[in-house]
């Protein structure tokens, strides 16, 4: 290459990223091709790829062609309108526009003077956002608090505890950190565990509380402060209840108002996990799910999973951004500016925000550019429809389930998921074997997704509605296919 290496050429970018943008929109377009679940077997790709790189540059249609034929069946097609999957990862082409201007851009704006820009957008679309839901002042930007994008909720709630975990550690000391208890119900997402564990939380002391269907699967306030109790009578200290609203396996919603009185009256520290459910909450219909937030030190939900806003986008709020700077925070003498002009002197000044003190990282992509493209390209009212579309969607399978007697709907919807299951034929024994070997045939299909979750110890499976491109045609045919399927397991028996 004569000259040398130039790998930000304007005029190539041009020409590549226009080849680009229409090979994607040529995957969109054939998406309903592909089998919704790669059928590949592990390894496959080392037998299809070279050993080693290339010496020599190699032209991108060729690279092309080796994605069409070795990497897509090698993908588990999230966005296809036949994926009912755990639960939805959106795209959009506003998210898209927004995550490609990121990376055109590639800043790390760690802190604020790093990219001005990208420290001030964050604040501004995450206190949109906040507004939207409706969410207490207190998680603006103008008071103690604020908003921050994480990567995914399993971060969100890993911060949280930190600064939970500190904040009680000042008042009690340090070498009370085995005495820390953290409450939440045996429905709460495994990342709360993990969370417990990189925190140094005793594995004993994350209590995950008993839930049933006759609350259908809530944390019982109850139980919750029966357990407090105990524990307080035992020397422990209780310091952080985590509630959800949306649980993974059934979309329950935890009892926010009272749960919150628990943990006020206990001095605990207050999270609320919407990863999931918590978009819904922008339709006024929906946003008293999440009433009680105001007794909470920070809440969370995920743009990236049914707010058409690409992967990863997971905005968390608190009250007091003071704890997690506290627990977060560094300042190594690379990034110290005290003999910078004025402007560069911001940070030790606290004239302005520096997120990688809210945060595990240091480094931090401009990922609110896709948050705010899709809030400005789509606005509340579309998104509104998009989201109350899904949920008419999930209502009707409902009703497909509800009007076969050989299903069941085991947990009442709420959202855009639906939790069935096919009867056993004779007796309740067979009935895992029955769902597990129905969702085994369903998905080897390549016509369907779906996955499946366990409560009360009943095999369950679980239909989500939320691709970007499911409309009811696709939730008629994955119906049809589960009766088929149904039809020919029973008849086997």
């Amino acid at each position: 290459m004569e000259g040398g290496l130039k790998p930000m050429d304007a005029e190539q970018l041009r020409e590549y990223g226009h080849k680009m943008v229409d090979f994607i929109a040529d995957y969109y377009k054939s998406i309903e091709n592909f089998p919704v679940l790669s059928e590949v077997e592990p390894g496959y790709l080392h037998k299809l790829l070279p050993d080693s790189a290339p010496s020599h540059p190699e032209s991108l249609q060729h690279i092309f062609d080796d994605i069409q034929t070795k990497i897509l069946p090698g993908v588990t097609h999230w966005q296809s309108p036949n994926y009912f999957a755990y639960y939805p990862s959106n795209s959009s082409i506003a998210g898209f526009l927004g995550e490609m201007l990121s990376a055109g851009l590639n800043i790390v704006g760690f802190s604020w003077i790093t990219s001005p820009a990208a420290t001030e957008l964050e604040i501004v679309v995450l206190d949109w956002l906040a507004k939207i839901l409706n969410l207490p002042n207190e998680f603006l930007s103008a008071g103690q608090g604020g908003g921050v994008i994480q990567g995914t909720a399993s971060e969100a709630v890993l911060v949280v505890l930190l600064a939970a975990r500190d904040k009680v550690l000042i008042k009690v000391g340090k070498n009370a950190l085995e005495k820390l208890v953290v409450y939440a119900s045996d429905q709460t997402h495994s990342a709360l565990q993990k969370a417990c564990q990189i925190g140094g939380i005793h594995p004993e002391n994350c209590r995950l509380l008993s839930t049933d269907a006759s609350a259908d699967y809530a944390l019982s306030p109850a139980v919750l402060g029966e357990a407090i109790s105990n524990d307080v009578a035992n020397d422990l200290i209780p310091f952080m209840l985590c509630a959800t609203v949306g649980t993974t396996s059934s979309t329950a919603v935890d009892p926010l108002p009272a749960l919150g009185k628990i943990a006020k009256s206990h001095g605990m520290w207050f999270h609320i996990d919407a990863a999931y459910a918590g978009s819904a909450c922008i339709c006024p219909e929906y946003r008293h799910y999440i009433n009680g937030v105001e007794e909470a030190d920070s809440f969370n939900m995920n743009a990236h999973k049914w707010l058409l806003t690409n992967f990863d986008c997971s905005a968390l709020w608190i009250k007091d951004r003071s704890a997690l700077i506290q627990s977060l925070s560094t300042n190594p003498e690379f990034l110290k500016n005290k003999k910078l002009p004025l402007m560069l002197q911001a940070s030790q000044a606290n004239l302005v925000v520096d997120f990688k003190d809210w945060q595990i990282p240091l480094g931090r992509r401009f990922r609110s550019l896709k948050l705010w493209m899709v809030l400005r390209l789509y606005g509340l009212e579309n998104l509104q429809g998009y989201i109350r579309n899904h949920i008419k969607l999930a209502k009707h399978f409902e009703e497909l389930v509800s009007q076969d007697p050989r299903f069941e709907v085991v947990t009442p919807r709420k959202f855009s998921l639906v939790c069935f299951r096919l009867l056993p034929h004779n007796d309740e024994a067979c009935a895992s074997k029955l769902n597990h070997d129905l969702l085994d045939i369903v998905n080897s299909t390549g016509k369907v997704y779906i996955s499946h979750t366990v409560l009360s110890g009943k095999y369950v499976l679980r239909f989500a509605v939320g691709a970007p491109l499911t409309e009811e045609r696709h939730v008629n045919a994955a119906w049809d296919v589960l009766q088929e399927k149904a039809s020919t397991l029973l008849g086997s028996m």
